[in-house]
């Protein structure tokens, strides 16, 4: 696992996920259900955004998208058609459409925390970095109890090379959630950066006693001893 570019985004949206052959039909017969109720009811803002849940969940992009420009052409605000919009631009590669549907609705809610957090991680793909860590920064001041905000920081100062900020960061993101081993995995990484084995070994050992077998720890061992 790399710490350098943690997608937390596709964290906050695994639901779309879908990973049978079985499921995959099931969700076309829904959707070819939606697609006639919405023949019958153009104007069912609810069932549109089922309908385009489900394009998502089937990797149709530009179909979810085509949802909900229809959507926000009669509800320029409406804040979930905003928000996977943007997740649907950034998807297709639609970068700068994706940037302004995140500052379209920060500008209605500015303390959404995954809509931040969704601008920060595009900067930071963009090599915006600059405008990466400001959004980070609000991010964390706005959610200061959230690990997430502290690890996407961490991430990010990590991606490039700013190690010991990263490690202050991950640590507070360890201190607010003490069993997620993600996180542990990746400060472990960055100690050993740091020469710092004694604090990587402890990582490591607590990573154990949280249930990790010891072999998918094994690359971390090894630069132990070197």
């Amino acid at each position: 696992m790399s710490h350098r570019r943690i997608v937390l985004l596709f964290m906050l949206l695994s639901a779309l996920g879908v990973s049978h052959a079985q499921d995959r039909q099931q969700l076309r017969d829904s959707l070819r259900t939606m697609s006639r109720q919405l023949e019958t009811n153009p104007g069912d803002v609810e069932l549109r955004l089922r309908k385009a849940a489900l394009n998502m969940q089937l990797d149709e992009w530009d179909y979810a998208r085509l949802e909900y420009d229809k959507i926000i052409a009669h509800e320029p605000y409406n804040i979930a058609a905003l928000f996977y919009r943007a997740y649907a631009n950034e998807r297709l590669r639609r970068h700068a459409f994706a940037r302004t549907d995140y500052e379209t609705l920060l500008t209605i809610v500015p303390a959404h925390f995954e809509a931040r957090l969704g601008l920060a991680l595009l900067n930071q793909k963009d090599k915006r970095y600059t405008e990466a860590m400001d959004q980070l920064n609000i991010l964390i001041q706005q959610h200061p109890d959230s690990a997430l905000a502290y690890a996407a920081r961490a991430g990010a100062e990590a991606e490039r090379n700013y190690t010991e900020l990263a490690i202050f960061d991950y640590s507070e993101a360890i201190r607010l959630q003490p069993t997620n081993t993600e996180y542990l995995v990746a400060r472990a990484d960055l100690y050993i950066k740091e020469r710092q084995f004694a604090e990587a070994r402890k990582d490591l050992d607590r990573l154990i006693a949280l249930g990790i077998p010891r072999k998918s720890l094994e690359d971390l061992f090894l630069r132990l001893k070197k």
